[in-house]
């Protein structure tokens, strides 16, 4: 599940995520280490703009989870969208020794946008031009 937040949302859409994220909270409550709500709020709170939220649940989703590449995917979104875009760079690397592979989405997600600029981003750059290579000979038998 990648971040998709940076959209702008209708004023229902707006009260409907407020909603959602209220009653997942309250879950959370209940069971404070749900892994499945606290992907889909880490995920409200971003399409929210709480992205300090957002980044909370990250890190502990990070925590518990620690060698899920997907996790660290939204652990970097979030952190690109708090301004922390060298730590958001590491945390890509790491999505990818961990097998991410889904580059297509990481050149589009919108999270990633400030990273795209920042100088670190130019290592990423390297890798997924390794990747497309190496995916490339995988087919051709090279």
């Amino acid at each position: 599940m990648a971040k998709t937040s940076q959209r702008k949302l209708g004023r229902r859409q707006v009260r409907d995520l407020e909603i959602e994220i209220e009653f997942l909270e309250g879950l959370l409550r209940r069971d404070p280490e749900n892994l499945d709500v606290l992907q889909i709020l880490g995920d409200d709170y971003s399409d929210g703009g709480r992205y300090d939220d957002g980044l909370r649940v990250d890190r502990q989703l990070v925590s518990m989870q620690p060698i899920d590449c997907n996790i660290r995917f939204n652990f970097a979104c979030s952190l690109a969208l708090t301004g922390e875009l060298e730590r958001a760079c590491e945390e890509l690397e790491r999505a990818f020794d961990l097998g991410y592979r889904d580059v297509r989405w990481l050149n589009e997600d919108p999270d990633l946008a400030a990273l795209r600029e920042h100088p670190g981003f130019r290592r990423i750059r390297a890798r997924i031009r390794t990747l497309e290579s190496d995916a490339a000979d995988s087919v051709t038998g090279a």
